[in-house]
């Protein structure tokens, strides 16, 4: 499966803490991040992480393209929700594309541990025949 990475500069490393102890897991599925969480993940779990731009300079856009085309099965997205960012729109656009696509979408570390373990168990395995 294919899992896309964003985490806002105050989750960052949550997100790399997350990745580290589900690497098990998230070995066996492609990644994609934007790029300074997708450094710091493969930096951090020495995991591989196919890397967009930065997330400001249209990384969340790139990974809006993936949504839109189907080609992203789960968004592992922590975001901070008490720091407004210059580029909320398209850190929303996220959100929308997710919920307009049937795109499994964690926002916080509860949800994103759910998901991870439900990918492991084959709960998502649902997903290969909504691609086709």
């Amino acid at each position: 499966m294919n899992i896309g990475l964003i985490a806002h500069d105050a989750k960052k490393k949550l997100m790399q803490n997350f990745c580290i102890a589900y690497k098990g897991i998230l070995s066996h599925h492609t990644l994609y991040a934007t790029g300074t969480t997708g450094r710091l993940v493969e930096e951090a779990a020495n995991l591989s992480v196919h890397k967009y731009l930065a997330g400001h300079l249209g990384g969340e856009q790139q990974l809006g393209a993936q949504i839109e085309h189907n080609e992203i099965d789960m968004v592992i997205f922590l975001r901070d929700p008490l720091t407004p960012k210059s580029h909320e729109p398209d850190v929303n656009n996220v959100v929308i594309l997710c919920d307009t696509h049937n795109i499994p979408l964690a926002t916080n570390l509860a949800t994103a541990e759910l998901l991870v373990k439900g990918l492991e168990r084959g709960d998502l395995d649902w997903r290969e025949l909504y691609k086709n």
